[in-house]
């Protein structure tokens, strides 16, 4: 899969990196939660007054199509698809202010003047600079920062530059927050993975819990890299949570992305489908697992659960049916959950998951490494679900399921996170790939994956743990038991002395403030 390249400095670190670093320097004593709209915002800011810019100058210019054009014009930028920046709000002008002690309001009066200007930015923009936590010279050192983000060569491709440092930061602020992290961004890794699986090259996609919008992100990068046209695919999206949808709606426009179908409402999925009547080619999710405050309750007859009504304690099955409910008849949904999804039998679950094995929607299944996850130690897999197992341009699998176990494939990046390489997605989506065209060159491989038969499901009582499956590697028949427990001794005392010295740090900083 082709990846946005890092633009190199001569001491060889990305320059993302290199601003990540200085920027987490400016943080000072905020919160990573909050910090990440001021960092986020000023990049997004940055972003559309570069393209604002840019065109600019074309019509200032007045050569070739923009002869006689007014630069002030709106309706110049509107045709181009380029946010209007008024005057108050051109990072030029924002710059020649940064050390002032007022910047922090005219970053504000710049947000608040784009919103009025492109109402499809309407109440998305931090408004956050002038608070009392963010001093004026950390705010003037940021602006300062994020200026050089795109200079000399790099300012024709600024976009490309400035939405791939929008998603590295993305993803440094999901990790420096932790668990909250989680709830906005999925690790990228796994985003990668769902796509380069499902391949979505032409249609509608969907994700009904889109966080801030890392899959659609992806899903254009993944065309782009594939040679295909973006505009061949459409986004469809959901979200709850309006500060992440924010966010999303950023992310997506700083990618020359059309957002207009991202909808937001604080009911959710369940209770308020912004999407009722869209059947999306394909589905890329990654729904918040077992959640239990899903109100249930309110939805035993809602016309989506086809095939059982899910448990009012928890929402995993009411994620699969309704993502079922939005699939063309020729769709493929790619989603994570919790890995007690593949196996529980809990208020009628396990009869749900016998009705999809039943009616042949179940394609694949991958048991995933632990660690990816930030919010989250609850071990996680990967359901794809297809309409239309029998062709679809492939071989006819409608009597099979294909089992990957992926628990030993990744890297850890820091003690408690882990990420898949790229070799490893390639591993697994080839492997899927193969099992499913015609003549693939698909073989079972002992401990990594197994094409089973509907009937092998039934006699093992429609559990979908892929290891009942691929069985033991050979290597592994030889399992050493004291090996592997003084292993997992070493990073449980790892770990604990971790927390320790982390709770130490706590207890000394509220002593400086004064709080204990």
């Amino acid at each position: 899969m082709a990846k946005a390249k890092s633009t190199k400095t001569t001491n060889e670190e990305p320059i993302e990196k290199q601003l990540w670093k200085t920027a987490d320097k400016l943080r000072k004593n905020i919160d990573a939660a909050e910090y990440k709209h001021v960092v986020l915002g000023l990049i997004f800011l940055k972003y559309i007054s570069d393209a604002f810019e840019e065109l600019h100058n074309k019509l200032k210019s007045g050569k070739g199509d923009y002869a006689g054009a007014d630069p002030e014009d709106k309706d110049e930028y509107k045709a181009e698809n380029v946010f209007f920046v008024p005057e108050i709000a051109r990072w030029s002008f924002l710059q020649s202010k940064a050390k002032l002690p007022t910047i922090g309001k005219e970053v504000d009066n710049a947000m608040d003047a784009i919103e009025k200007e492109n109402p499809s930015l309407k109440d998305v923009l931090p408004k956050v600079y002038a608070r009392g936590n963010l001093d004026p010279t950390s705010l003037g050192g940021l602006i300062d920062l994020i200026a050089n983000i795109a200079l000399g060569d790099a300012k024709a491709r600024s976009a490309d530059v400035l939405g791939h440092v929008f998603e590295y930061f993305l993803g440094e602020f999901a990790l420096a927050e932790g668990k909250k992290g989680g709830q906005f961004y999925t690790p990228r890794s796994v985003v990668e993975l769902l796509v380069e699986i499902i391949e979505p090259y032409k249609g509608r996609v969907f994700d009904p819990c889109c966080g801030s919008g890392g899959m659609f992100v992806q899903s254009e990068k993944f065309v782009a890299g594939h040679q295909g046209k973006i505009n061949d695919i459409s986004i469809y999206g959901q979200e709850s949570n309006q500060t992440t949808w924010r966010l999303a709606k950023m992310n997506l426009a700083i990618r020359g992305i059309d957002s207009s179908q991202v909808k937001w409402n604080n009911e959710g999925s369940f209770l308020n489908d912004a999407h009722k009547d869209l059947k999306a080619d394909f589905i890329i999710a990654n729904p918040p697992f077992n959640v239990s405050d899903w109100s249930g309750e309110l939805l035993r007859t809602d016309g989506r659960w086809k095939f059982g009504t899910p448990p009012a304690g928890n929402a995993n099955y009411a994620w699969i049916q309704h993502f079922l409910y939005h699939l063309s008849p020729t769709g493929i949904a790619g989603f994570v959950l919790a890995k007690g999804s593949l196996t529980s039998k809990s208020s009628g679950e396990g009869d749900i998951r016998k009705a999809l094995i039943e009616a042949r929607l179940v394609d694949c299944i991958v048991n995933l490494p632990a660690k990816l996850f930030l919010n989250t130690q609850i071990p996680a897999c990967l359901w794809f679900l297809s309409r239309n197992k029998a062709n679809g341009g492939y071989r006819n699998r409608t009597d099979e399921i294909l089992f990957i176990d992926a628990r030993n494939e990744g890297v850890l990046i820091n003690r408690r996170t882990k990420e898949l390489r790229e070799e490893d997605i390639q591993k697994i989506a080839q492997t899927y790939h193969e099992w499913r065209k015609k003549k693939g060159k698909y073989e079972d491989v002992k401990g990594f994956c197994n094409s089973a038969s509907i009937e092998r499901v039934k006699e093992l009582d429609y559990v979908l743990t892929p290891g009942r499956y691929v069985g033991l590697p050979d290597d592994e028949d030889d399992f050493d038991f004291n090996e592997r427990f003084t292993s997992l001794k070493k990073e449980f005392e790892a770990q604990l002395k971790e927390e320790a010295e982390l709770n130490k740090a706590i207890l000394e900083n509220l002593k400086k403030v004064k709080l204990v």
